[in-house]
């Protein structure tokens, strides 16, 4: 099984995002982080992706498929990465 490709949207200021990045640094995952605060670019990747612009937003790519999770919701992380 392929290692899955972990994608972080966050800000500087949201602490529920350095919830997950801590998780995720416990469990020693490997994650790309994308700022929104700190470029409109990636905010607007943010609100096409997902609809909103609320963060964390983690999208998992496995297996050839995409599963997105809005917040620090460490159930639907740990079933996603199989934890």
């Amino acid at each position: 099984m392929s290692q899955p490709k972990i994608t972080v949207y966050s800000t500087a200021t949201c602490g529920f995002c350095k919830m997950l990045k801590s998780y995720l640094n416990s469990k020693d995952i490997k994650y790309d982080v994308k700022m929104a605060d700190e470029d409109q670019a990636i905010a607007k990747e943010l609100y096409e992706k997902s609809g909103q612009l609320g963060v964390p937003f983690t999208i998992i790519e496995k297996d050839g498929e995409e599963k997105k999770i809005l917040g620090f919701d460490r159930p639907q992380i740990d079933k996603a990465l199989n934890l």
